[in-house]
């Protein structure tokens, strides 16, 4: 794990420092058996202890870290029970955003989706962030293009972590191609403008995502 020196007049120091925590998670710099020490990060950083405390403390409260037996922090492990509550979070969130969509009905909006997952589906090089970027991106579009800030905001709090990441990777483990390719689908659900039609196609595409990632977790243990 090696971390870049931070020039101070760019940015807060406390959000330099989380960015690069966040990154080295996603690509698996730092590890489940990783012992996280602010005094070793800000040497490592040259910078003093509390932007370091700070950015640690934010994973903390945002759930991607945990306070480690011997100090310090690790990388919080989801249970199957944890992953169920993320994906039924996801459910309700991106059913209630593609609803939206259905009543608009929007041709001009249908067309743009149609474009953003041909283009977002088209993977040159497979690989976990790959197929992750993808899959957020696309989802990210249908609650964007509903246009309400505050399921916006609660789907970011949920794919915007690094441990959505971290969770994600184990799909790895079965078939990453498994995550792609039924989008379009769902585009055409919400194309014939049936709130409840789509509803569904969103619940059971995210139900299928929950059973994939189970699949790869326990092919992990």
């Amino acid at each position: 794990m090696a971390f870049t020196s931070i020039q101070t007049n760019k940015r807060r120091l406390a959000d330099e420092v989380y960015e690069q925590l966040v990154n080295a998670i996603a690509h698996r710099e730092i590890g489940p058996e990783d012992r996280l020490i602010q005094e070793k990060i800000a040497t490592q950083l040259d910078i003093s202890r509390t932007p370091v405390r700070e950015a640690l403390m934010r994973l903390e409260q945002e759930g991607v870290l945990v306070v480690a037996n011997r100090g310090g922090f690790r990388l919080h492990q989801m249970d199957d029970h944890e992953v169920r509550e993320l994906y039924q979070a996801r459910a309700a969130i991106e059913g209630q955003a593609a609803r939206i969509l259905a009543q608009r009905n929007d041709p001009k909006i249908i067309k743009k989706l149609r474009k953003i997952v041909k283009k977002e589906e088209d993977i040159k090089i497979a690989s976990a962030r790959a197929y992750f970027e993808a899959n957020r991106n696309i989802h990210r579009s249908f609650v964007e293009l509903a246009d309400n800030r505050y399921l916006l905001e609660m789907f970011d709090m949920i794919w915007g972590k690094a441990l959505a990441f971290q969770l994600f990777a184990a799909i790895e483990n079965v078939d990453l191609s498994n995550s792609l390719g039924d989008h379009m689908s769902l585009v055409d659900a919400i194309e014939s403008g049936d709130k409840a039609a789509v509803l569904e196609a969103f619940v059971d595409h995210i139900q299928n995502g929950f059973d994939l990632q189970l699949e790869g977790l326990h092919a992990t243990v």
